[in-house]
């Protein structure tokens, strides 16, 4: 239990410290850290049963359905609460440890750890994308029902 629940009272602290840098107020400030929360949730949920890679996507796609239910919650744009709640997920050291092997002349690290660092990036632009192009999908739906109706 330990093991799950304070690597995401981490994560909401750090995503609540960049909520204060993006000037972020209201009831927002305490909504937008809990996506980061739940992203690494379902990530360390997930990485014992599955690759990796698919614990990304995962933890991508329970963030991106956060950050758009509260965008109508709130009435705000799902970005802010996308930006925050990935925060946790993105892979810093990854990037940092490519350009020192890249630096280097490490050519084997390098190209290993760019390999998996463009894994994980594209993992989570995967996780966007379909949560995103879903909800696009169903309010043309909507919208498209809402012409058709005769009155």
């Amino acid at each position: 239990m330990k093991t799950y629940l304070l690597p995401c009272v981490f994560a909401f602290i750090a995503c609540f410290a960049f909520s204060l840098l993006c000037n972020t107020r209201g009831k927002t400030l305490l909504t937008m850290p809990l996506g980061g929360s739940l992203g690494w949730l379902v990530y360390t949920l997930t990485l014992p049963l599955a690759a990796e890679l698919t614990a990304y996507f995962f933890a991508t796609i329970a963030v991106s359905v956060y950050a758009e239910i509260m965008a109508r919650v709130h009435r705000a744009p799902a970005t802010g609460f996308l930006l925050i709640g990935l925060l946790p997920l993105v892979p810093g050291g990854g990037i940092y440890y490519t350009m020192e092997y890249c630096i280097g002349g490490q050519s084997r690290q390098f190209i290993e750890t760019g390999m998996h660092t463009f894994g994980i990036a594209g993992s989570l632009a995967l996780g966007v994308l379909v949560v995103s192009s879903t909800m696009r999908l169903c309010a043309a739906a909507r919208d498209g029902a809402r012409q058709h109706r005769i009155f």
